[in-house]
């Protein structure tokens, strides 16, 4: 089983456990696992010993409902890369849009890469009889 630990955790999951089992007081735990006192509440007051995201729960944008989907039509319908994106946003709509706020929007709904083009097939060369040069 893999151990996936946040990257600043003094704790383990057996260490969280034992934690939460424990009839010590506060500041006996904290001296014992060296730990401070603060450690052993949270772990007191959890459920589980697993690590929470560190994620916000609610992601704040600087775009507007309208504005995002302006950004959304201009990459799915003209293909626009981010720079002519940006460009057009900044020029029509609203000039203080920053460039990685749009690239966010893009990357929320899923559109932040374009399609690569598709390549055209290679040519197959006519069979010829000897002594003759097939030139491009």
């Amino acid at each position: 089983m893999e151990l996936s630990l946040h990257a600043n955790a003094t704790t383990t999951p057996k260490t969280r456990a034992y934690i939460q089992r424990s009839r010590k007081s506060v500041a006996e735990l904290a001296t014992e696992l060296g730990v401070s006192e603060t450690t052993i509440y949270r772990w007191r007051d959890r459920t589980t010993v697993e690590d929470r995201s560190h994620r916000p729960k609610n992601l704040v944008t600087s775009l507007s409902a309208v504005e995002e989907r302006a950004v959304c039509e201009l990459r799915t319908s003209l293909q626009l890369p981010l720079d002519d994106i940006v460009e057009v946003m900044q020029r029509c709509i609203n000039a203080k849009l920053s460039r990685s706020a749009i690239h966010r929007c893009l990357q929320r709904n899923g559109i932040s890469r374009l399609a690569k083009p598709d390549k055209p097939k290679a040519g197959i060369f006519e069979t010829a009889s000897i002594g003759f040069i097939h030139i491009d």
